[in-house]
């Protein structure tokens, strides 16, 4: 059984032997361990969604197989005669020590293991007795010579030589048809460059914001009673001047308890005083919070935090003795909540992955789960720390590889969370500040200093505030004024629901909490909607308080200052409400969309850098990691394919060997074999953290694919709009960074006037980085490798247009645009050119945290290069 963290969703995954194609299921609503006898717990170990089963023959050999795991998905993926597809792969020096020490410790010459590849480390976590191989023509060849080693050294040992293969000819099996991506068909696997000469798809990088979510929320109130700030000594260590960050299930679980019992069981009616209204207000505050811990019925730490934090103390003597002790008298506690992943959210996101799947790779239909599960793809998906953009990634994993069930399985098995490279703005919030004051001035003045028409006209985007509507001032005063329009109506839904929890019986008991009742929906709540309640699992009460605040932020009366900071959540509800709300058929909330859209188009691209030199700026401080990382990945891929190429050419030189009887030198998995390869060591300068990632490797010798050479890497990096903006703003502009005057910029001005005019990047909004190898040229000549850069606005169609034009505004879902390229047609953007004009901005690969040579992983690749189709030169 394997049970899942609720900061993943929750849940628990039974395993069992197989069952026709099931190897296991998911149980959504068991959260707690067994406690009725005697069970070992072991922390969950991530492997990729990939099993390896290693198969002995005697302590000098080891075949190894990899499969899909069956704790991704528990569907067994079957060959044509029933059988469980299986492929050989390569084992790492350490991993074959680890096979004949197992053989030696357990005095079983034939044996069978599961090993476990995990963050760059395997382990035994299985060992069988009797156990060997059935189908497979590499195992009976390498068995045999193995036998025939045994026999002659007991019997005949002048007449034992050790044979890399079998001395008579071997009948190869026939070869799979359905091979999607194989060389032989030159119209689906290659692509036809620039000069007209084919090329092999190297790498693929995406870059994609999250599915559709709930608006973001956030509650702030000061706090003095006990049982709160008790409740911060508890969870800050019983330091009195530090905050307490609340986040798992039994924190909030803690927090909820406490907030019930001081929420007032009656409202009172009209306040006479000041002290009576500030009373009542912290009520109807404690109520909001106490609402939105208990909406959904389900804690999920990475949807709901509570911070804490101690604002007066004073010293209190202790008991004891004379001695004082400084005590928290007041805090300010932050609940932040929203921002949850709808059904539409999920659904954009693994359709939008299955799209991918068919679209972004040469070959058709399945070409790429073919590629994928001969173990030819290595694919990797990392994700920052939010509950939306996880569950995103997981859903794209899932349209991706066609996996079934539900998302915290894959979400455990497929992907790695990286904060520090995805998350935060941290490190750009001076700037980011100066940007809103500065586009404050320009809404306010642009009705008296309109900006040059010819400037406009020709260069929009290099204007400060380039964006804004000319009429800014009064189109914010129409933004207050239609959102307490709103408001007022959404305060009479919200009525009845008041009304209810006044009614309440002082004696009456709680409700039960359930925690089992999952947060969020997979599928639309249709019975709501029919029930004039809003979508998912907001009240009225929450949506009340969610226009409230809107209403009370984006303008305030005494100063006669308008936030202009608060234009995008105000788009952002709006839509939201017109999205999945329509039926509650809010007056007049069209046209507060309508100027909402107008602000936002203007607001948010300038709210990450002013002009395009302070795009840069904005930009390189956000996304400085993650492009650094895209760099390494395309530079590892690139040094990959030509460390790959030269040892080929070393081969066919030196022996006359045809590439394909160049696998005739292969030992395959004997224990004795080790990697000998000379490489340049100019190039090896392109290591990071990528060198702890886990490696399946494919034996070409027996793997039954037409192409056994052919790799693709795959790195998905899913992330926030602040992250997209900043890396389409150094894509569109590094070419005016002052140590790059005078070079072309990688995006042509017909290309900046288009992103210009789209503005809005929308949910699943995703940049695409493909590197193209064309073999035809030299390794010397930087044309060898192609950069494709293409871009999606994700779903940024209206709500108003494509909700009245297809019926599918039945399940609330906008389509997510399909990427275009940003270069000309017949334009050759190098990697290396690519590299000259991104470095500026990028981590440098020195700067990124050493990657430790993991053990079990020790002497398979050299510094930066990964070996793949031979284990050892003779």
């Amino acid at each position: 059984m394997i049970y899942y963290p609720s900061s993943a969703g929750g849940g628990m995954k039974e395993l069992f032997r197989k069952v026709g194609n099931r190897s296991s299921e998911f149980r959504p609503n068991i959260r707690r361990v067994r406690r009725s006898g005697s069970y070992i717990y072991e922390e969950f170990m991530p492997t990729g969604g990939t099993d390896v089963k290693v198969y002995t023959v005697g302590p000098e050999y080891a075949h190894a197989e990899a499969r899909k795991s069956p704790v991704v998905d528990g569907v067994v993926m079957r060959s044509a005669d029933g059988k469980e597809v299986r492929y050989p792969v390569l084992l790492t020096p350490a991993e074959k020590q680890m096979a004949r020490d197992v053989c030696v410790a357990f005095g079983q010459g034939v044996c069978g293991f599961d090993l476990l590849r995990s963050q760059g480390r395997s382990y035994v976590c299985d060992v069988n007795g009797w156990s060997f191989v059935k189908n497979s023509y590499k195992y009976y060849d390498d068995a045999a010579c193995v036998l025939r080693a045994m026999f002659l050294e007991a019997r005949a040992p002048h007449l034992n030589v050790k044979l890399s293969c079998l001395p008579w000819t071997r009948v190869e099996q026939p070869l799979e048809a359905e091979d999607g991506n194989s060389i032989f068909k030159q119209e689906s696997s290659t692509r036809t460059g620039t000069f007209g000469r084919s090329e092999e798809l190297r790498c693929v990088i995406a870059v994609l914001r999250h599915g559709d979510r709930t608006p973001k929320q956030k509650v702030k109130m000061r706090v003095t009673q006990d049982r709160l700030l008790s409740l911060m000594l508890k969870y800050n260590g019983g330091r009195p001047r530090s905050e307490a960050k609340l986040k798992s299930a039994v924190q909030l679980q803690d927090f909820l308890d406490a907030t019930r019992m001081l929420v007032p069981r009656t409202r009172s009616g009209k306040e006479s005083s000041d002290s009576e209204a500030e009373a009542w207000e912290h009520a109807e505050k404690l109520r909001h919070v106490k609402a939105v811990l208990e909406e959904g019925g389900h804690f999920s730490g990475i949807y709901r935090k509570v911070q804490l934090k101690p604002l007066k103390w004073t010293k209190v003597p202790m008991e004891e003795d004379d001695v004082e002790e400084e005590r928290p008298i007041e805090a300010l506690m932050v609940l932040k909540y929203g921002g949850v992943l709808t059904h539409a959210g999920r659904k954009q996101a693994e359709e939008l992955g299955r799209s991918f799947r068919n679209g972004m790779y040469p070959g058709e239909g399945t070409g790429l789960l073919r590629l994928h599960s001969t173990y030819r793809h290595d694919l990797k998906i990392y994700s920052s720390d939010e509950g939306r953009v996880q569950m995103s990634a997981a859903a794209f994993a899932k349209g991706l590889l066609d996996l079934e069930g539900q998302l915290t399985p894959i979400l455990v098995s497929l992907v790695s969370k990286d904060s520090p490279m995805l998350d935060g703005l941290e490190t750009a919030s001076i700037e980011m500040e100066e940007a809103k004051t500065k586009l404050y001035e320009v809404t306010t003045l642009s009705e008296k200093q309109p900006l040059s028409s010819s400037l406009k006209s020709e260069m929009p985007w290099m204007v400060d505030g380039g964006g804004m509507p000319e009429n800014s001032l009064e189109l914010m005063k129409k933004l207050v004024e239609l959102t307490r329009i709103v408001t007022a109506q959404v305060k009479l839904l919200c009525k009845a629901e008041e009304e209810r929890l006044a009614s309440t019986a002082l004696n009456e008991e709680l409700p039960p909490y359930d925690q089992a009742r999952a947060l969020g929906k997979t599928n639309m709540d249709v019975d709501r909607i029919a029930a004039g309640l809003p979508c998912g699992s907001e009240g009225f009460l929450l949506m009340f308080a969610r226009w409230k605040k809107l209403e009370r932020d984006i303008y305030n009366e005494r100063k006669d200052r308008y936030d202009i900071s608060k234009v995008p959540d105000i788009y952002d509800s709006a839509k939201y409400d017109l999205l999945h709300n329509a039926h509650l058929k809010l007056q007049d909330l069209d046209e507060l969309y309508k100027v909402a859209k107008r602000l936002a188009d203007g607001v948010i691209p300038n709210e990450y850098g002013i002009n395009p030199q302070h795009k840069l700026i904005i930009g390189a401080k956000i996304a400085r990691r993650l492009l650094g990382k895209i760099l390494i990945d395309l530079r590892n891929t690139r040094e990959e394919a030509i460390s790959v190429a030269e040892v080929k050419q070393k081969l066919e030189s030196a022996d006359g060997l045809l590439p394909s009887r160049l696998h005739k030198k292969h030992e395959g998995n004997r224990i004795s074999g080790k990697v000998r390869v000379a490489v340049d060591s100019s190039r090896q300068t392109c290591t990071n953290e990528d060198e702890d990632d886990t490696q399946y490797r494919l034996d070409p010798k027996y793997a039954n694919v037409r192409t056994p050479e052919r790799h693709v890497r795959t790195r998905l990096y899913f992330t926030s709009e602040s992250h997209i903006h900043s890396l389409i703003n150094i894509i569109r502009y590094c070419h005016l960074d002052d140590s790059l005057k005078g070079e072309a910029g990688l995006v042509s001005d017909e290309d900046l006037q288009r992103i210009f005019e789209i503005k809005e990047l929308d949910y699943l909004t995703h940049i695409v980085l493909r590197m193209y190898e064309n073999t035809a040229v030299s390794l010397e000549d930087s044309r060898r490798f192609r950069i494709e850069l293409m871009f999606s606005t994700g779903a940024s169609l209206s709500p108003l247009e494509w909700l009245q034009a297809t019926p599918r505004n039945r399940d609330h879902t906008l389509p997510v645009m399909p990427p275009d390229t940003l270069q000309e047609e017949g334009s050759y953007v190098t990697l290396d050119r690519l590299e000259k004009l991104m470095r500026p901005f990028a981590m440098p690969a020195e700067d990124f945290p050493p990657a430790s040579n993991p053990q079990g992983f020790s002497g398979l690749f050299m510094k930066g290069v990964r070996r793949w189709w031979f284990s050892r030169r003779q």
